[in-house]
């Protein structure tokens, strides 16, 4: 099926995969790092709900970036 005019083409599996890789890299950084604060930061990261304040902040930016965009508009 032909793409409309203007159109990206659709990421293809090796763009999955590496977007994936990236995501996993990303995780285990942050685990790595959290492991190697101290006690008194690490439970502020556990006991707290900081995590998803963070999720919730980077989804709307996410969400922010996606709108502000348009359709048909060209990809940075």
């Amino acid at each position: 099926m032909a793409e409309p005019n203007g159109a990206a083409p659709q990421p293809g599996w090796p763009q999955v995969i590496l977007v994936a890789a990236i995501v996993v890299a990303v995780v285990l950084g942050a685990s790595v790092g959290t492991s190697l604060l101290p006690t008194s930061l690490q439970e502020i990261v556990f006991h707290t709900p900081l995590t998803i304040v963070v999720l919730i902040a980077g989804t709307a930016w996410l969400l922010w970036r996606i709108a502000r965009r348009g359709p048909g508009a060209p990809q940075p």
